[in-house]
């Protein structure tokens, strides 16, 4: 019997086309994972499981109780209760849980879409193709693959950054007040309205860049397809929460991309460079732990520049340190006023799905934010651009009142 991994892989070979005969002795479970991943959790069992040499480690590691038992003993993971934090993954010794995989549907309805596709980047994908593949090398292989264009989150990071700004603004008026970010994380998101429901008043409520870019793009072409391609398997459950699931409609892993382009045979580093420069600093850093802290506190900066009480920033690493973080806030051990939690160690460049490790990302990422022609959003033109588009004739007004921005948690 075909494992999940080898179905899949086949599936691939096959041009990402399901015209040709499938491999035989397949379980139907695994094709329809492939097929609908929609319906299943970010992260599948690659076989049945019901005895487990192991304490059943991956149950145990699951803060979310996402892997429940049904009535004849055998386990099976709730979508609407895991994250895709890949805490199981990690834990099965058995290698018996895989991410779940969005290819063919993605790419089945980018080939047939009657309107535009749109590829949106992660901030984190500078170097994940190797070094020699540019912004623009991607941009043009995605075109490459039928996308009408990519589109850098890293430019809706901008705008999300605004939103904080002024809510750090609008919030944190005296000593004690604080303000939890970050809304990149759906990791750090789903602890807080999960475990820790107390303090979603400190949360604002927006939504992540991915969606919002999503929104921005639904808005302006309403056939549009979206697929967003990140590190993170948490995106693909994101993207799936009720109130937000007008935004994205796949979300792909850097793995599944190289999967992509190896299996249509497209190079992206011997393609044309079609260079674009629409993010600042600020939006390209969130890749990495700390970055959003940076970024708000700058333009908060540059906001305000008299303003008494400075942003005042603390960040966590990985599960177990937002744990912690959460812990300090409650016993009030940390006089910090702003709080930034990411689910992986490193920020989204330590992601599950990453292809590069998380110093060598960390790294791509600090360069390409070096690079950027503008240091904040405040100094972005295409960030006023975006205003236009939507007849917002300021950016208070657009971060107030835009519905792109907010959500209901």
């Amino acid at each position: 019997m075909k494992t999940f991994e080898e179905l899949y892989r086949e599936i691939l070979a096959q041009k990402i086309s399901l015209k040709a005969p499938l491999p035989p002795e397949y379980q139907p479970y695994h094709l329809d994972c492939l097929l609908h991943p929609e319906l299943y959790a970010p992260v599948v069992f690659n076989d049945q499981c019901q005895d487990c040499a192991y304490e059943r480690a991956c149950q145990n590691s699951c803060i979310f109780d996402a892997i429940e038992e049904d009535e004849e003993g055998k386990l099976f993971i709730d979508p609407k209760l895991c994250t895709g934090c890949s805490a199981c993954v990690d834990a099965c010794e058995r290698k018996n849980i895989l991410p779940a995989k969005d290819v063919l549907p993605a790419m089945k309805a980018v080939r047939e879409a009657e309107g535009k596709a749109y590829m949106l980047v992660a901030p984190a994908f500078l170097g994940q193709f190797t070094k020699e593949v540019t912004p623009g090398k991607l941009r043009t292989a995605f075109r490459a693959l039928g996308f009408t264009g990519m589109v850098e989150v890293a430019l809706f990071a901008d705008i999300l950054t605004l939103k904080e700004a002024l809510e750090f603004d609008r919030h944190v008026v005296e000593k004690g007040d604080y303000q939890l970010t970050s809304c990149c994380c759906p990791v750090w998101i789903a602890m807080i309205r999960k475990q820790y429901h107390e303090l979603m008043p400190h949360v604002p409520g927006a939504v992540s860049p991915m969606i919002a870019c999503g929104r921005m793009i639904k808005m302006l072409h309403p056939d549009a397809v979206t697929v967003f391609a990140g590190p993170c398997l948490a995106k693909k459950g994101e993207a799936r929460e009720p109130d937000i699931a007008d935004a994205i409609d796949y979300v792909l892993t850097f793995e599944e991309v190289q999967d992509i382009f190896e299996a249509a045979d497209i190079h992206p580093e011997e393609l044309k460079d079609d260079k674009k420069e629409h993010s600042s600093r600020a939006g390209r850093i969130y890749a990495r732990t700390g970055g959003v802290s940076e970024a708000v506190k700058e333009t908060q900066r540059q906001l305000r520049p008299d303003r008494k009480i400075k942003v005042k920033a603390e960040q966590a690493d990985g599960v177990l340190a937002c744990k912690e973080l959460v812990r300090r806030i409650q016993a009030h051990e940390t006089d910090a006023n702003f709080f930034e939690g990411m689910g992986c160690v490193g920020g989204c460049v330590g992601g599950p799905k990453a292809i590069l490790n998380r110093e060598d990302g960390r790294r791509y990422v600090e360069d390409y934010g070096d690079q950027a022609p503008f240091a904040t959003p405040l100094e972005n033109p295409y960030v006023m651009k975006l205003l236009e588009k939507l007849d917002f004739k300021t950016i208070e007004d657009f971060v107030e009142h835009s519905e792109i921005l907010q959500r209901s948690f």
